[in-house]
């Protein structure tokens, strides 16, 4: 259970960050822009990188591949889940014309557009933490080849 602690604080900071970010698109009237969405793999790709380095910084020489990749995993499922569960509440509780203003066309033409656009948000995040935790895996991960390290540790200071 130890190790799964800081991924599971990195993953609610970055869900704040992500909610931090839509609510102050909502503020000047972009969040039904789908363009800005794209800066949340930013957003969730900074913080599966940090949950990778901190636990490999924490672990030392037991870190290994399965280690971080569960690390960059749990961090980005559980800040996508805790967004998800935002974004529903926010379009069915807070801002109830916030859907329709999303896509007009769309809300029109099906029934349940509510949860289409729950379920693109959840796997877009979803896809996400696992394509950027596999690609940050390829920087933290530790070379077969003879003679080459990857990143070296810190040094541990006094």
């Amino acid at each position: 259970m130890k190790l799964f602690t800081l991924p599971i604080r990195f993953g609610i900071a970055t869900s704040g960050s992500l909610i931090a970010y839509f609510l102050i698109l909502s503020l000047f009237g972009l969040h039904t822009n789908v363009f800005y969405s794209l800066f949340n793999g930013v957003i969730t790709g900074f913080g599966i990188y940090e949950a990778i380095k901190y636990m490999r910084i924490q672990q030392r020489e037991k870190f290994n591949y399965t280690m971080g990749f569960t690390t960059g995993i749990i961090t980005g499922f559980m800040a996508t889940l805790i967004f998800t569960v935002f974004f529903a509440i926010y379009s069915t509780e807070l801002n109830r014309d916030f859907l329709e203003e999303l896509s007009t066309v769309w809300f029109k033409d099906y029934k349940n557009f509510e949860g289409i656009v729950f379920f693109t948000v959840a796997i877009m995040g979803f896809a996400t933490s696992l394509v950027l935790t596999l690609s940050f895996m390829q920087l933290f991960k530790t070379s077969r080849n003879q003679g080459k390290k990857s990143a070296e540790f810190p040094k541990k200071s006094l």
